[in-house]
């Protein structure tokens, strides 16, 4: 089969357009023959090295966190599933990824595709999704009538978690960039600050009970942004590598979050597209063998959000 993968960590020049063995399928097992993947930030940081400590890898290494596709084989005792099966799922950060033909993935992890959209659309719901749903729910325990401030919310994250947030009853006050702010409004925020002309801690006039942290930005700006939530409240951060601050003397929790897979929440998001409330948002999508331009336009901070990765046979 055709696969990306890295032999060296280092810049996109390492990945590789290649072909490799189509993988066999292991006790709880399935063969996915991929309609798609998708690139998410943290491929980048993979592929880079940054990643090393927590998230060993065998190289080379085929990247692809999110997948969509149909079952192809079945491992030994795999139940529930059949060949021919169309599914999604959020893979293992350390096995091979879906940036290839086909893929291996645990049964357990699979989640039943939405049908309202086309299959390899899909593939951009899994990481993302599951990452918003946690950070509100899981984390934050956010509720109807509760106030959150989403920093970030112009990206791939941003745009579940405002959805999310404004269907569980939140009010939601969302910041973005000019590129991003009327998909922020498209997603249903009641509020949207532009950051780039706007300084938010003068702009967000009440306390928030959450603050969702989605973007990099300068710790003394977190800390500051932080301030605005309410005695009792909490900060998610899906910035790892910067920790979240907390407040101990006002009970504010920091929680940073490292996303899990979930087949159980993937289906709650699944069942929601196709319910018509929640819109899964791809801004464009490019051939796998593509996808080494596709990590250098990200490291430049060019791309134009969600991107679906095509392998030839899908």
């Amino acid at each position: 089969m055709k696969a990306v993968r890295f032999h060296e960590y280092g810049d996109p020049e390492v990945l590789r357009y290649e072909d490799v063995d189509l993988p066999v399928p292991g006790a709880g097992q399935v063969r996915v023959r991929v309609a798609a993947t998708t690139f998410n930030g943290v491929d980048g940081n993979i592929r880079a090295g940054f990643m090393q400590d927590p998230m060993p890898l065998t190289l080379p290494h085929i990247p692809g966190l999110d997948v969509a596709g149909t079952v192809d084989a079945l491992g030994e005792g795999v139940g529930g599933l059949e060949i021919g099966d169309r599914i999604v799922g959020f893979l293992p950060f350390v096995d091979d990824g879906a940036a290839a033909e086909y893929v291996l993935a645990p049964a357990g992890i699979l989640a039943p595709a939405p049908t309202s959209i086309p299959l390899a659309d899909a593939a951009a719901l899994p990481l993302v999704g599951l990452t918003a749903w946690q950070a509100l729910f899981d984390h934050a325990e956010l509720k109807a009538g509760q106030r959150i401030l989403i920093s970030g919310a112009g990206g791939a994250v941003g745009g579940y978690a405002v959805q999310l947030a404004k269907a569980a009853g939140a009010h939601v006050v969302a910041t973005g960039s000019p590129r991003s702010i009327e998909r922020v409004k498209a997603a249903g925020a009641d509020e949207v600050i532009d950051h780039t002309t706007t300084e938010v801690t003068a702009a967000v006039t009440e306390p928030v009970d959450v603050l969702l942290n989605l973007a990099p930005i300068d710790p003394t700006e977190f800390t500051a942004l932080a301030g605005l939530v309410r005695d009792g409240g909490v900060v998610v951060s899906t910035t790892v590598w910067m920790p979240a601050p907390a407040d101990e003397e006002r009970g504010v929790r920091g929680i940073d979050l490292f996303v899990r897979s979930d087949a159980g929440q993937l289906s709650e998001l699944v069942a929601r597209v196709d319910r018509g409330a929640l819109t899964v948002d791809v801004a464009e999508r490019v051939a796998l063998a593509d996808l080494a331009s596709v990590h250098a336009r990200a490291a430049a901070g060019t791309l134009p959000g969600k991107v679906v990765v095509l392998p030839a046979t899908a």
